[in-house]
């Protein structure tokens, strides 16, 4: 028998004792304290990223503050959730940085009263920001293992206000038109036309569009017709389904 072999199975007790109190690792819940963490490192993100480069609007700056970021990426990559730049969350997509996030979202002027469109649930996490502002919120994921992953957390969140659907983007969502803004979280190269006619009048469409390299373009319908204004040159994912038909 080891001599130490009781001392390092109390040893391996206590261990485990300290990393349930500090890490909460028996449920798998977030301490206080990382609570807190995160939410300094949101408040950071909010003034160095996002205020910092000209969004004012303050429904998305305190949506931003808001959302819990790091529970829209994959496992292990939680650490990285609030840094400069897009992360992969699996099958060929990301999940935005958050300035385009905050950009896109205050293109799209939506408020209190708004009902929303989003093409490319994605990790569920613009979604969310659009919860968190507008009224009624729809959203649409071709990948389905992605659909089924943004619905849960969105679910354990509680957003009440989100409707997701698994399918393809392109076509919308004519039943639930018109909408006050529609917001597409993936490159096709040109603009779809059945989005354009399922914004309200005065409603905008915030789409990225081009192949390798876009412009993120914003489309708003008039009474006679459509505006289109160009914001700043981006880069997304390709849009997969009929837009590859184009």
């Amino acid at each position: 028998m080891n001599p130490l072999s009781k001392d390092n199975s109390t040893m391996r007790i206590w261990l485990c004792f300290l990393l349930v109190i500090t890490f909460g690792c028996s449920s798998g819940e977030i301490t206080s304290t990382a609570r807190e963490d995160y939410k300094m490192l949101r408040e950071k993100m909010v003034e160095s990223q996002i205020r910092a480069r000209g969004v004012e609007n303050e429904s998305v700056l305190k949506a931003m503050l808001t959302v819990p970021r790091h529970l829209f990426v994959p496992s292990g990559q939680e650490d990285y959730a609030y840094n400069d730049h897009p992360l992969s969350i699996g099958y060929s997509q990301t999940i935005s940085q958050p300035y385009i996030v905050a950009l896109m979202t205050e293109l799209a002027e939506i408020n209190s009263d708004s009902k929303v469109l989003e093409i490319g649930t994605g990790s569920g996490y613009q979604a969310a920001i659009l919860g968190e502002i507008a009224k009624e919120v729809y959203s649409i994921e071709i990948v389905k293992p992605l659909y089924e992953s943004a619905g849960n957390v969105l679910k354990k969140l509680e957003y009440k206000n989100i409707t997701l659907r698994c399918g393809d983007g392109y076509f919308g969502w004519e039943e639930h038109a018109p909408f006050d803004a529609i917001i597409v979280t993936a490159a096709p190269p040109e603009t779809p036309e059945p989005l354009i006619k399922q914004l309200k009048i005065g409603g905008k469409l915030v789409v990225p569009v081009g192949r390798q390299w876009q412009e993120l373009i914003v489309i708003t319908r008039e009474k006679k017709g459509y505006k289109k204004t160009n914001a700043i040159p981006v880069r997304f994912v390709p849009m997969t389904g009929e837009a590859q038909n184009k």
